[in-house]
């Protein structure tokens, strides 16, 4: 029996998790998605993938530790959970894992020491969230940064269900005092060997995962960053610079991408961001929090919020949230046109 399959859910959270999912869902091309599923086509191409993609072998180098130990004052106690990407899956030194990465950063931007504690774990689909966090609330942590979402695509996970796990571990952190970041499912149809049109299907699931779990998590009081198709320009023009050697992980300098998305976010969290622009870029500002999951899912780096309108959480279409986007400047990244540079991004990750 898999993880997945060992707790069975209910209550009142699983119902609205159930809606968040149906909430955020992009609904469209469902008779072309099925009409192409009754084939053997997809069987094929899943079976060519899982050949062309080779499976784990050494684990990820632990990136737990203290960073910054030459600041002053008591440590900052940050947790990753999550899957491989979390975890760093690709990558052979520990600063160039995210955890690493995002340690460094707050250390560098806060003057504090951070303490590490990585339980993420090559492999996890959302229902490990469980024991993970559990692990994680002994450590007291002050924020923790998740990662998941693409085995829940790649194990055809029910998207309520693995949204389900997701608001479950947002909001036991949460009620320990825990600030938590969520960077969404990342879009599986931006990786070339799997090939259309199981890759148009793997683009039409991961954008629905993560505009579901964004919706869940901002309600349950977390921060979502959108990884969707980070990688994707620049996988197709440098694929040997972007991925690791097994073309499905990021390299070095595709986490450090990741990285430069998260981090401001967390600084925010903490309270410790920069103030909001007067004049929000294109696609920032304020939406409900169902437009706001659509409008994330399509844009990579770009953060979700909670916010208020007149004193009020919520408007006529549910929650208000605020977006901001997220430049990936310092690593090559190009900037939408008409877009200034955040360069506090990058900053902490050199």
């Amino acid at each position: 029996m898999g993880v997945a399959d060992s707790v069975v859910p209910g209550g009142e959270r699983w119902r609205q998790a159930r809606r968040f999912a149906r909430l955020a869902a992009i609904g469209t091309g469902v008779t072309a998605v099925a009409a192409v599923a009754t084939g053997g086509v997809l069987l094929g191409q899943a079976r060519q993938a899982r050949r062309t993609i080779p499976m784990a072998e050494a684990p990820p180098p632990r990136c737990d530790g203290i960073y910054g130990a030459k600041f002053p004052g008591p440590a900052l106690t940050m947790v990753v959970l999550g899957d491989s990407s979390a975890a760093g899956y690709g990558v052979h030194r520990r600063r160039e894992t995210p955890g690493g990465l995002l340690a460094t950063g707050l250390s560098r931007r806060l003057h504090r020491p951070v303490q590490v504690h990585r339980f993420a774990v090559v492999g996890a689909i959302s229902a490990a969230l469980r024991h993970q966090v559990e692990a994680a609330l002994e450590c007291r942590p002050d924020i923790a940064v998740i990662l998941i979402g693409g085995n829940d695509i790649t194990n055809r996970t029910p998207r309520g269900l693995a949204v389900r796990y997701l608001v479950e571990a947002v909001h036991s952190l949460r009620d320990a005092g825990c600030e938590v970041v969520v960077g969404t499912c990342p879009d599986l149809g931006a990786i070339r060997p799997i090939q259309p049109p199981l890759r148009w299907l793997a683009h039409r699931w991961s954008r629905q995962l993560a505009a579901a779990q964004t919706v869940a998590v901002v309600e349950a009081g977390g921060w979502t960053v959108s990884l969707g198709d980070l990688l994707g320009p620049r996988f197709a023009a440098e694929p040997t610079r972007m991925f690791a050697w097994d073309r499905f992980h990021p390299s070095a300098e595709g986490y450090a991408m990741a990285a430069a998305a998260l981090l401001p976010t967390m600084l925010s969290a903490l309270g410790a961001g920069q103030e909001r622009r007067a004049t929000p870029t294109r696609g920032e500002g304020v939406r409900s929090l169902a437009e706001a999951a659509q409008e994330a899912a399509r844009h990579a780096g770009t953060e979700v919020s909670g916010t208020q309108v007149r004193g009020h959480d919520r408007g006529p279409a549910g929650r208000w949230a605020q977006l901001r986007r997220r430049a990936f400047f310092g690593v090559g990244a190009v900037p939408e046109h008409g877009s200034a540079p955040d360069t506090s991004t990058v900053e902490g990750l050199a």
